[in-house]
């Protein structure tokens, strides 16, 4: 039994499910907000101050910012100890292999009920990995039936997932350079790289693939 609360640091760039899920964790005794952020940067630099038990973070964060995978990244990278809980809409079985190679501790979608988020929160807190019930029986099934090799992004290294992914939602090299903190040299390589593993053509051919495998939504 913990004689302190456990510190949770919010990553999500939607206020109201900031405030509200800040509300719900609170809700209990064991566990206490010490800050939220509503982009990559802001979390990461919050992180370094207070250090917390479990950093939850969505995936999908502000466009104009660090992605929730770089910001898994970077926070992973200053502090290889942290404890980390994707937060995410992504259910889909790519995106949560990538979290977790990234470094992530562990992975819940935005489905699960109060219940699920609170255990995920004190499990992780204590570096144990928790994974959604149903996300993991999906994984655990497609490993027993050897589907992995299905997906063809599973090609990818966590760098150039990265990229294909901020590619797909429309940022230019220039942008990309700026967000991951590399020179628009090496995306181009990486870029290169990419089109190259996955046999694609051009960059609509990539976003056709990117919302066939549910890494984006189709524009409407």
């Amino acid at each position: 039994m913990r004689d302190k609360p456990v510190t949770v640091l919010l990553i999500d760039d939607h206020p109201v499910v900031r405030s509200g899920y800040r509300r719900l964790l609170e809700s209990t005794s064991d566990i206490h907000v010490v800050a939220d952020a509503d982009n990559g940067e802001t979390g990461c630099a919050l992180h370094q101050e207070y250090t917390p038990d479990v950093t939850i973070i969505d995936l999908n964060l502000d466009k104009e910012g660090i992605d929730g995978l770089e910001t898994i990244h970077r926070i992973k990278t200053k502090n290889p100890a942290a404890n980390i809980l994707v937060f995410s809409m992504y259910s889909n079985e790519i995106m949560v292999q990538r979290a977790l190679k990234m470094g992530a501790t562990g992975y819940i979608t935005k489905q699960s009920n109060l219940e699920q988020l609170l255990k995920a929160v004190r499990k992780v807190s204590q570096g144990q990995a928790y994974i959604d019930p149903e996300l993991a029986a999906n994984l655990l099934s497609d490993k027993v039936l050897g589907r992995t090799s299905e997906n063809p992004l599973h090609v990818l290294s966590k760098r150039e997932f990265q990229l294909f992914k901020l590619i797909a939602e429309g940022h230019s090299v220039t942008q990309i350079a700026a967000m991951i903190s590399i020179s628009p040299k090496t995306v181009g390589v990486h870029q290169a790289s990419i089109m190259k593993k996955l046999k694609l053509k051009n960059t609509s051919q990539l976003v056709r693939l990117a919302i066939s495998c549910n890494i984006i939504e189709a524009q409407h």
